[in-house]
């Protein structure tokens, strides 16, 4: 097997195989690159191939540090292989490696969507000197801890599969006169404000206004994303992004006003989502992270989430995590050591969320 690098403006191979590999993610597209080119990343595109025909992608995002010569590479839920069959992991990371000493790098970080039962996986990463990475939250730099739906089994029985009480919920918004509608770049303002309001009462960060005006436009140019929106006696009361890759859809960004909450726009909000996923072929809806711990904890504040999200008949899903490779040894203790205090910094100002 050999991995050799393309062109940003040529992806095609590239983008099939993430599209179509079970391991694929929209963090893995070109799209994704195009979205994170806007604030200082460059992207480098390898492709894995056998015979002419592709059987391992990574996009790797590169990271330049401020006023020093060196830099950071990040695979965004990559490499995408069949990480059911890892052998092809050798190759690519050894083809990340050379990649990243030719730009100074200072480690080489990625985080496939590899269930944590995946032991030939943890093993093949291990043995091209990879590191686990321990983390908290979510889990990492992407969610470690997810919920997936299956829906396949078709609408009906989708719905079925829901709590009781969740089907009661989506009833009663329709009864209440709350609709869901599919939204278009004019309507990504209007959800950035609904987002806001959520990120202040919640007390979590939020990215600026240009960045989600940048996502729509960049995935949106390749099918990748649609915004939905919740409406209730004339004004918006719910929001969320979803983003589509082959057959993976992914609800993200969930927005809900203060205003409202009784009449559970959220619940029709991601029954409305589901169904669009299914006419799109979609046949799994990740509702991406919640907390990675199962036993209900007081102190948990994800812990709602994961109630939420399982009432819709969603699985528990943990990924191996996060795994570095340190290229420069003697520098890595001070990424290692730098990056959790910049993280506690962002966390200490989140809970002065605003607009830029």
């Amino acid at each position: 097997m050999q991995v050799r690098r393309i062109a940003g403006d040529d992806p095609g191979a590239f983008y099939s195989f993430v599209a179509e590999c079970e391991y694929g993610d929209v963090l893995q597209t070109p799209a994704w690159a195009r979205l994170k080119a806007a604030s200082g990343w460059k992207a480098h595109y390898l492709l894995a191939e056998e015979g002419g025909t592709a059987r391992g992608a990574c996009l790797a995002l590169e990271r330049r540090l401020p006023r020093l010569p060196w830099s950071l590479l990040y695979c965004p839920r990559g490499p995408v292989l069949d990480w059911n069959s890892p052998d092809s992991f050798a190759p690519m990371a050894d083809a990340l490696r050379s990649l990243a000493r030719e730009r100074g790098a200072i480690l080489v970080k990625i985080d496939p969507p590899v269930p944590a039962g995946g032991a030939a996986a943890r093993d093949a990463i291990a043995a091209r000197s990879y590191r686990p990475v321990s983390s908290d939250g979510f889990g990492g730099t992407q969610p470690r801890c997810v919920m997936k739906l299956d829906l396949s089994r078709g609408a009906d029985a989708v719905f079925a599969g829901f709590k009781p009480k969740w089907r009661y919920n989506v009833r009663l918004a329709e009864r209440k006169g709350v609709t869901v509608r599919e939204g278009g770049g004019d309507d990504v303002g209007a959800f950035y404000e609904l987002l806001l309001e959520t990120a202040r009462r919640d007390r979590f960060l939020v990215r600026g206004r240009e960045y989600f005006h940048t996502m729509w436009q960049e995935l949106r140019r390749d099918g990748l994303i649609r915004v939905f929106l919740g409406e209730y006696e004339g004004r918006l009361v719910s929001g969320a992004l979803m983003y589509v890759l082959g057959r993976q859809a992914w609800y993200t960004y969930g927005a809900s006003s203060n205003e409202s909450r009784n009449v559970m726009p959220n619940h029709l909000m991601q029954w409305t989502m589901m169904q669009a996923a299914m006419e799109a072929g979609c046949t799994v809806y990740d509702f991406r992270g919640v907390s990675c711990r199962q036993e209900e904890d007081a102190d948990d504040h994800l812990q709602g989430l994961n109630r939420f999200k399982a009432g819709f008949g969603a699985s528990f899903v943990e990924y191996i995590g996060e795994f570095d490779l340190p290229v420069r040894p003697l520098l890595y203790p001070l990424w290692t050591k730098a990056a959790p205090a910049a993280l506690r910094l962002l966390k200490r100002r989140a809970t002065a969320v605003e607009a830029e």
